[in-house]
């Protein structure tokens, strides 16, 4: 069982910036395949980011390409996600997951088998 715990949302003005962070308690977090979905008042929660295993790999919806970095520090079993020019937009619910390796898809919400209990981010125009 992998409990995850989010942390760094907050309220930040347009074209301002936010890191959040997700800290795992498993000991296998390495091998699990991570991401993070929003969900906005009334919308279905969406796909923001994943991150392979190891890292080498990262994958972003397009409507966050290029603002947002998703990274990952194994040895402190925590994934983080940059948040640069934030828009009004942004505004929603952030969740972490994990995934074991394997899956044919990761860009869904039941590839996930554990979530964090998310993290308010609040972008104001």
């Amino acid at each position: 069982q992998v409990q995850l715990v989010e942390s760094g949302g907050g309220l930040v003005q347009a074209g301002g910036s936010l890191r959040l962070s997700c800290a795992a308690s498993e000991r296998t977090f390495s091998s699990y395949v991570l991401g993070w979905f929003r969900q906005a008042p009334g919308r279905v929660r969406e796909f923001v980011a994943r991150i392979s295993w190891s890292g080498g790999n990262t994958y972003y919806a397009d409507t966050v390409k290029g603002r947002f970095a998703i990274s990952r520090d194994n040895a402190k079993n925590t994934v983080y996600l940059q948040m640069n020019s934030l828009k009004p937009e942004d505004t929603a619910v952030y969740y972490c997951a994990a995934a074991p390796r394997g899956r044919s898809t990761y860009y869904y919400t039941y590839a996930y088998d554990y979530w964090g209990q998310g993290t308010q981010v609040t972008v104001s125009s």
